[in-house]
This record gives structure tokens, sequence and C-alpha cells, in this order.
């Protein structure tokens, strides 16, 4: 095949223009390796990322679980445990399935001061010895499950950080959201043979009532703890 070339010995105008349009357009085999390159990158950074959170988070669950080998924190969190018992006693019963009350701040403080796993053991002793010394009604392990969840939550969000309002609205609000309207909803349809959306539009005003008290009322009780230097004393070795 014959190229006619310029007198200067260049190619055509529109042969420039063919060869400028096959230089430009790369290969789809190409095209397809490039995407499957990125797409190998992301999720070995995605993978990565991951596997340092796991790390992490197990480490904190490691970090709390070694608190109760000191006594003295022992003690504190079965103090905890107490005041959470006795503040259950005044709960508020408006209906049935709706009950107001404040034994939340001493169970997500022992998780916020000891951590998750030590949140999550003070949160079903104070569930089981709440309801041995005043049951009402049957005893349903999914709402101690529950407890132990949401003092699991606040332990991982605020366990050895400072305190900071986004934290606590973070951590309240997954509770609100999972917790306490979600699961703790299916708990009482299952309990009270209630379909699931009869009850939930109720206890969802409650929660979406309840959520900023509970906000401001747990972040002005950490922040009084911390002007009063206990997070500081806690957290060293020797208390």
């Amino acid at each position: 095949m014959r190229v006619k070339c310029q007198p200067d010995g260049e190619l055509s105008v529109g042969r420039k223009v063919k060869e400028s349009l096959a230089v430009h357009i790369p290969h789809p085999a190409a095209t397809h390796r490039q995407k499957r390159t990125t797409c190998l990158c992301v999720a070995l950074r995605t993978t990565a990322k991951e596997v340092f959170f796991m790390k992490r988070l197990k480490q904190l669950f490691k970090d709390s679980f070694r608190e109760l080998k000191d006594t003295r924190k022992m003690a504190m969190a079965a103090m905890f445990v107490a005041i959470a018992v006795i503040l259950g006693f005044y709960r508020l019963q408006l209906t049935e399935f709706i009950r107001i009350g404040f034994d939340f701040l001493p169970k997500e403080m022992a998780a916020m001061l000891l951590g998750p796993s030590v949140g999550c053991v003070v949160a079903a002793f104070t569930d089981i010895i709440s309801y041995a010394l005043k049951p009402i009604g049957a005893f349903f392990p999914g709402l101690t499950f529950s407890a132990m969840l949401a003092s699991t939550i606040y332990g991982t969000i605020l366990y050895k950080k400072p305190v900071c309002l986004k934290r606590v609205i973070l951590a309240n609000g997954l509770v609100t959201v999972f917790v306490n309207l979600l699961l703790n909803t299916y708990w009482m349809s299952i309990l009270y043979g209630n379909a699931y959306m009869v009850l939930f539009p109720t206890r969802a005003v409650k929660q979406l009532i309840m959520f900023p008290i509970e906000v401001i009322l747990f972040y002005s009780v950490a922040k009084m703890f911390e002007r009063a230097n206990i997070f500081a004393i806690v957290r060293t070795k020797n208390i």
C-alpha cells in the first residue's frame, strides 16, 4: 500500500488525523487491564484499612478486659452497677411498652471509663440484678443483650478518647436507632405479641424526644468527670 506524502515529506492532513486518532484511542484490552489494576489497588487499600481497624478493635477489647484485673477498677464497676440498679427503680412507666429512665448513665459511663468489655459486663449484671430485685413481667434475655450491645457501642466509640460532643452524639445516635428503636421494638413485639409496625411509631416518637435529652445529660456528666480529673486518674495504671 502506498502512502502519498507532501512535497516536504510529511503525511497528508487527512492521514495525520487518522494517525492521530489511532495513537490516542486505547486498546480495549489495555483499558480493561488498567481498570482491573485500579480496582485491585482500591481493594487492597480497603482490606488493609479493615485489617487495621479490626486489630485496633481487638486491642481495645483486650485493654478493657485487663481493667478487670485491677481490684479497684472492679470495685468501680460494681459501684456503677449499684447506681444503675438504684436509678432503675425510678423509671417512669408511660405505657406498657414505653418507660423513661436514666439508668443508662452509669452503664455508659462505665463503658467510657473502663471500656467496652467492662461496660458489657456492667450492663448484663445491672439488668439481671434489677430484674431479680424488682421483676416486671417475664425475664427476657433479648433485652439484656440489647443493654450489653448499647454499652459495647459506647465503650468502642468513647473508651480512651477525649470527651467530645460529636462522639457522644454518634454513640448515642447508634444506640438510639439500632438498639433502642429497631432491636428493642422487635423484642417488644415478641414479648407482648404485638405487630412490629404497631409499636414502631410510638417508640420512634419516644426515642426522638429522648435522644437530645440523653445526649445533653451524658455529655454534661462526662464533662463534669473530666473537669474533676476522674478520667486521668482512672486511666493511670495505679488509681
